[in-house]
């Protein structure tokens, strides 16, 4: 397959090959398609940077069984748990800070929570989040650019990360793909597991926002360790053995309780 429309069907049916198999080596596959190794590397590449494949180090592919969802799919995802969460890390957010934002729906959900904010500096990698602040004026905002990932809506790479030296925040808050029982969190793209432990090491509070259905779930192959402690916020559907878990691990746990409107503020329960 030489043409355009031969590489787009080859690497279509490189990620059913995989994702059915779970792995699948750069040689195996050189030889099934009759192309060079040097031709599957890149397109292992470029579907990698697409979020379709996660790559592992020694020269095989590693397909999740559970591709990655586009932002766009998973904006209107549990958004009564997602909307909790946002709500209360705003409220841990003060007048004059310096704060870094991730990318995702979540974190998205919480620079729309930030629309009234006092005097407050935000520093994102994520569209969501800007796009959210763009126009708000009381809220000054710094763009950490770099390489855009088309399903994520978020910047990754040498240049968000040189981005980052320049900067130190009071808070970050980071969204995930999962977590697993020892406070592991996952994502789709080594390079987003590497900038989140970055953005980590440059924030004083470390917050990860994630609704319950990504607890204890390990959908992808590329994970980071962040430095303790951090804080977990999540809803009220999480487990509560998986959450006690997390806590021997040094990590502080916050259940965001969802208020319908109307209702009198109740506030989260932590542990």
């Amino acid at each position: 397959m030489t043409t355009a429309t031969g590489s787009r069907e080859r690497r279509d049916q490189i990620v059913r090959l995989a994702t059915e198999t779970g792995l699948a080596s750069v040689d195996e596959l050189s030889r099934m398609f009759g192309v060079t190794a040097s031709t599957i590397r890149r397109d292992l590449a470029r579907l990698t940077a697409e979020g379709r494949l996660a790559r592992t180090y020694g020269g095989a592919i590693a397909v999740t069984a559970h591709p990655e969802s586009s932002l766009r799919q998973r904006i209107g995802e549990d958004f009564h748990a997602k909307q909790a969460i946002a709500r209360w890390a705003a409220t841990q957010i003060q007048a004059g800070e310096t704060i870094l934002l991730d990318a995702g729906s979540t974190v998205g959900a919480l620079a729309h929570e930030l629309r009234h904010a006092d005097l407050l500096t935000v520093a994102t990698t994520g569209l969501t989040a800007l796009l959210e602040l763009a126009d708000v004026e009381t809220v000054h905002v710094e763009c950490l650019g770099g390489t855009l990932r088309p399903l994520s809506q978020g910047f990754v790479g040498p240049l968000t990360e040189a981005a980052l030296e320049r900067m130190t925040f009071d808070r970050v808050f980071l969204g995930t793909d999962g977590i697993n029982a020892d406070g592991g969190i996952c994502e789709a793209d080594l390079r987003q597991t590497r900038l989140k432990e970055l953005m980590a090491r440059r924030a004083t509070q470390v917050y990860v926002l994630a609704h319950a259905a990504k607890l204890n779930h390990s959908p992808f192959h590329a994970w980071a360790r962040l430095p303790l402690p951090w804080t977990l916020v999540t809803d009220a559907h999480a487990d509560p053995d998986f959450l006690d878990t997390l806590r021997t691990h040094g990590i502080h746990v916050v259940v965001a309780t969802h208020q319908p409107p109307g209702a009198a503020d109740r506030p989260a329960t932590d542990g």
